[in-house]
């Protein structure tokens, strides 16, 4: 081999070993510091384990943060996921989580109660409805609350999806143009206003499930189930999703 062909050879390695550790360094991070029940460190029916595998295996660095959301706390993360929060988010650290999406992160947000977090999603221009989705169409186990989503717009999270599952989701309204439903329910869906199980006056309307927008140099996408992730509801096409997910927070 000549001295320049072992230069070459050598400049390859260095670039292929560079372009490795730039891949291994991608971090993410897991909320567990406002009342989360469902996180990646457990490996029962409804914790996230399979989800933070899922990531791993994409060459992700999953961590979590349990202290307040700063410029601190969040250093060295590329993207926050924010799935089940209990408890509300104080002003400080929205100011935070904005400026982080604003300075070029991602955030995956996971509803499972949505008021904790509408401080945030208003300031995001995203809206939530005042119950969970009753859905008429592609109901599984005739539970109205758990049905298959096929209405899919454009996104990379929903690469190569034909439909999900949801179990339990709120629906979502994007309020201005930085903001856009990506997948959404039936026009025969409902919310359930009085909470009696029977819709009498309720009105039906396709719902947003899922929405996605910019901000700054970042990107956010809010899910209004926390449960698609989850152990027991990573069937195929939620598998899927979680990767697409991956590689989108990536």
């Amino acid at each position: 081999m000549t001295g320049i062909s072992k230069l070459m050879s050598i400049l390859v390695l260095a670039s292929l070993t560079l372009v490795a550790q730039v891949q291994a360094a991608q971090k993410v991070v897991f909320d567990t510091g406002h009342g989360e029940r469902f996180v990646v460190g457990e490996k029962g029916p409804l914790q996230l384990s399979g989800l933070a595998e899922i990531l791993q295996g994409q060459g992700i660095q999953v961590e979590t943060v349990d202290q307040p959301f700063s410029e601190a706390s969040l250093a060295g993360a590329d993207a926050l996921v924010i799935s089940g929060a209990f408890q509300r988010l104080h002003p400080a650290e929205i100011d935070a989580v904005l400026r982080f999406v604003q300075n070029g992160g991602k955030l995956a947000i996971m509803l499972h109660i949505a008021p904790p977090l509408g401080p945030l999603l208003d300031r995001m221009m995203i809206s939530y409805t005042n119950g969970v989705i009753q859905e008429r169409q592609n109901v599984i186990d005739n539970d109205p609350q758990r049905f298959k989503v096929n209405r899919l717009g454009s996104h990379p999270v929903l690469a190569g999806l034909q439909e999900f599952s949801l179990h339990g989701v709120w629906g979502l309204i994007n309020r201005d143009e930085s903001t856009r439903i990506i997948a959404s329910s039936s026009p025969e869906a409902w919310i359930d206003i009085d909470r009696d199980k029977i819709r009498k006056k309720e009105a039906t309307a396709s719902f947003g499930v899922v929405v996605a927008g910019e901000l700054g140099k970042g990107g956010f996408l809010v899910f209004g189930d926390d449960a698609i992730f989850q152990n027991k509801f990573l069937d195929e096409n939620n598998a899927q999703l979680a990767t697409n997910l991956a590689n989108w927070l990536k």
